[in-house]
């Protein structure tokens, strides 16, 4: 799934690309795609591309009419800007903004399921949008101290994919930010100690900061369908810990794997499954 960083340098990458030209359509392609009716879609035709942004993990999209489109990639959607225009048949494709230059932005979605979506609001009205304002405070640059704001029984892992607590994180960058930090993904966050609460705060600047970084050398436009992910832990079962040399573990859920160390992360303990991995504190 997209997260902070890769949003992030989407919207960098493509805002860079695509500041002042000049909308000639916008189509629909895929079946539930616009979640909003009014603004029509058709408003953003003729307008001018002023800016593209991010908040937590969705892209906002800026024009010159007062409007912005709301965008959510969800778990297997891209946003990309191609220089010739698509067919419509192109399966992949959910929504098309066709620009007056032949270039053509296209919100795509690989897989069967059609979940990325988009909204077309009025500027003045998009931080009053539920998708926005239940978002919590960003996770970087400059979040907020950890110790209250995780201040909850539930587990760390759980905490920082919690948009609604701190936005922007996923199951890919929480790996890496417990492991950076050296924290259980299952230490509840009312056990934080302040040191700990502030050790996870820095972790999560650098580790999101660097994965920034890291795009910002190696991609450019068009952006891959598959972005080169820093990722030293998340994925990374069985191989050795970049710090201790142990093997990467992982608790296994229905549809995705939670990974960490053992050695660095959980005090020598490996978490078979959810039920066994209650047990740690």
């Amino acid at each position: 799934m997209p997260e902070l960083p890769e949003v992030e340098i989407t919207a960098r990458l493509l805002g860079e690309a695509v500041a002042g030209a000049a909308v000639e359509s916008a189509q629909v392609t895929g079946i539930s795609t616009l979640k909003s009716f009014n603004p029509p879609l058709d408003a953003v035709n003729g307008q001018s591309i002023e800016a593209m942004r991010r908040r937590g993990k969705h892209l906002i999209v800026d024009f010159d009419g007062s409007v912005s489109l709301l965008i959510h990639l969800m778990s297997a959607g891209r946003f990309q800007l191609f220089d010739k225009r698509g067919s419509i048949r192109d399966k992949t494709s959910r929504l098309l903004i066709r620009l007056g230059d032949g270039r053509e932005l296209r919100l795509r979605e690989f897989g069967t399921r059609q979940s990325c979506w988009a909204k077309l609001l009025t500027t003045e009205a998009l931080e009053a949008d539920p998708a926005v304002a239940t978002l919590g405070p960003e996770a970087w640059p400059d979040p907020p101290p950890f110790a209250p704001l995780l201040k909850n029984s539930r587990p760390l892992n759980s905490l920082l994919r919690d948009q609604k607590i701190i936005a922007g994180i996923g199951r890919s960058w929480a790996d890496e930010i417990l492991h950076r930090a050296k924290l259980s993904p299952f230490k509840r966050g009312d056990d934080l100690t302040q040191e700990q609460a502030e050790s996870l705060r820095n972790a999560t600047v650098a580790i999101l900061g660097d994965a920034i970084a890291h795009y910002t050398r190696v991609l450019k436009v068009p952006i891959p369908d598959k972005l080169p992910l820093p990722l030293t832990v998340h994925h990374h079962i069985g191989e050795p810990c970049p710090r201790c040399g142990a093997p990467i573990q992982a608790v296994h859920f229905e549809d995705h794997d939670m990974c960490y160390c053992p050695a660095c992360q959980t005090g020598g303990k490996s978490l078979k499954d959810r039920r066994l991995s209650r047990l740690l504190k």
